[in-house]
């Protein structure tokens, strides 16, 4: 299946943007090289290969977490005004676009 130029205007035209002649054709040329590479990955022969799964439902092996955490240049405290701080985690204000205090 090879795009065409016409292929591109369409695509270009639905995305709304507006492309040169000689853009769509240099977009032509790539596509139809991208499509010519995945052809001939689909001809290589994969029958030797172990099937790849994805992560399944058995869900991603995690580590456990070791070592000591990495020291801060400053101690915590200098990177938020007083009072600002609550249970060693920094509080942030609330972004506007969100819910009010109240609200939550």
């Amino acid at each position: 299946m090879a795009v065409t130029i016409e292929d591109v205007r369409h695509v270009a035209a639905l995305a709304r943007l507006g492309i040169s002649d000689e853009r769509a054709r240099t977009l032509v040329a790539e596509l139809n090289g991208i499509l010519e590479h995945v052809t001939s990955l689909s001809e290589a022969d994969t029958s030797q290969l172990e099937a790849v799964g994805g992560i399944g439902a058995a869900g991603m092996p995690l580590r456990d977490d070791a070592g000591s955490p990495v020291p801060l240049a400053r101690p915590l405290d200098s990177f938020a005004p007083r009072g600002a701080m609550s249970e060693g985690f920094i509080l942030v204000p609330r972004l506007s676009t969100h819910e009010t205090a109240e609200e939550s």
